[in-house]
């Protein structure tokens, strides 16, 4: 152990530097202006010490428990906690006995604070239910899902929602900055100065996340030898070892799976390539499974490009093969290869348009018989019947095609495709249009 080993031993707060610099009060907490701001219905609840049932949401680090703790400095109850990724059942009866106690012997109010709210199955949550109904406990729940999904509708029902929002750039970088002049719990004591690149690198890479952004800080700093003078030199190069890469907010069963799926498939129809490009590799580097993403361009190959540009669903196709057949990584390109024609190729939904309306008719109307012209002759006792007689071989005609009826009698003048007016879809219509014009001069 050297002089600064023992000098950082001495003055050094205990505890992970994100946890010490947790706020304390509801004006320390950084963002979250829409629903903690002054005059607030949330703030107004806190800070008057009347609190009904409710739930936290949003990205991991955006002061969810925080929001938790500060509720229990200040409120008048008794407050409790669990997280449900290690309580059960019987932890859940044994707060709620406790706070039945509180009530009926002190006339306490008792909160209770679960945590990841969402690791509760069906049964836990339905354990809850009488005690938040019946006013027994206050609960305050915080979860990093959708709670639409993942929780109990009736619970859902008796709670308030907050959607909390990832801190912005500027509100990340006012948490670093407190976190270094902080004498009590952050670095004060220490002598720091970090570049403003190496600032804004650990900014960017914390991605709205203050606890991703304060581990790398406290891991920079406590990493990094001073220098003659005393200070601290934080560079670019510090910062981007001490966050190397960043951890995306990213489920595979959740919201950003359902998101950024559709932000990409969006990006698509929209023609954007460069958006095209960034929701695919945010897919590939969360560890997306290729395979649902190749289907997703297989599927919008037809879906959005269709006839405008048949070579489409051949790209979607090659690009599944290459998936299964060579893998990941190299499949990115192939992937990325067919993404990209996608977005730039002429866009029509046509396809969608005809078949729908066919089989909404087919649903609703009555099944048309078909014609006597177009049934097969080749079965025995077919031709006896009539059955293909009058039928036109339109290889017989010019250009290869002769009128005739195909539809049944009652749907004969029925259209079910409309040619769009992009792509090879132009040349269709073309074609049916002199199909039509045949047609009128009964040829």
């Amino acid at each position: 152990m050297d002089l600064f080993d023992h000098s950082r031993e001495k003055t050094a707060p205990k505890g992970p530097l994100a946890a010490r610099m947790r706020p304390r009060t509801i004006d320390e907490v950084m963002g979250q202006t829409e629903i903690i701001g002054k005059g607030t219905l949330l703030r107004r609840a806190i800070e008057a010490d009347q609190l009904t049932p409710m739930i936290f949401h949003g990205p991991p680090g955006t002061g969810k428990t925080t929001l938790a703790r500060v509720i229990a400095n200040t409120t008048s109850a008794h407050f409790e906690q669990l997280n449900a990724v290690t309580a059960g059942i019987k932890d859940v009866r044994e707060v709620v006995q406790r706070a039945n106690e509180r009530l009926k012997y002190d006339q306490e109010r008792t909160v209770l604070f679960i945590d990841e709210i969402h690791r509760f199955n069906k049964g836990q949550q339905d354990a809850l239910l009488p005690f938040v109904e019946d006013g027994t406990v206050v609960l305050i729940g915080a979860t990093t899902e959708n709670p639409m999904f993942e929780v109990n509708p009736a619970l859902l029902s008796r709670s308030r929602l907050f959607r909390l929002q990832s801190l912005t750039n500027d509100e990340l970088q006012d948490v670093l900055t407190t976190a270094i002049i902080d004498k009590d719990r952050g670095f004060g004591a220490y002598k720091i100065t970090i570049d403003e690149d190496a600032m804004h690198h650990l900014v960017d890479v914390a991605n709205g996340d203050a606890r991703t952004a304060l581990n790398a800080l406290e891991l920079a700093v406590l990493t990094t030898d001073p220098k003659d003078d005393g200070v601290i030199y934080i560079n670019l190069e510090t910062a981007e070892a001490s966050i190397q890469k960043r951890v995306l907010q990213y489920d595979k069963s959740g919201d950003q799976h359902y998101d950024t799926i559709s932000a990409f498939i969006k990006s698509i129809r929209g023609s954007d390539p460069d958006a095209t490009l960034y929701w695919l590799a945010k897919m590939i580097y969360a560890g997306e499974d290729p395979r649902f993403i190749a289907r997703r361009i297989y599927v919008h190959a037809a879906e959005d490009v269709g006839l405008a540009d048949p070579n489409a669903l051949l790209v979607a196709q090659a690009a599944a093969y290459a998936v299964e057949f060579i893998g990941m990584p190299e499949a990115r390109i192939p992937l990325a290869e067919a993404a990209l024609y996608l977005a730039t190729a002429p866009k029509s939904n046509a396809v969608i348009s005809g078949i729908d309306s066919a089989l909404k008719t087919v649903e609703l109307e009555k099944s048309g018989t078909v014609p006597v012209h177009l049934r097969d002759a080749h079965y025995k006792g077919a031709a006896k019947l009539g059955h293909g007689e009058g039928y036109k071989y339109p290889h017989n005609y010019e250009h290869h095609y002769v009128p005739q009826q195909y539809l049944p009698d009652h749907l004969k003048s029925k259209r079910f495709y409309t040619p769009s007016t992009n792509g090879y879809e132009k040349t269709v219509q073309k074609r049916l249009d002199y199909f039509e014009e045949r047609k009128k001069k009964g040829e």
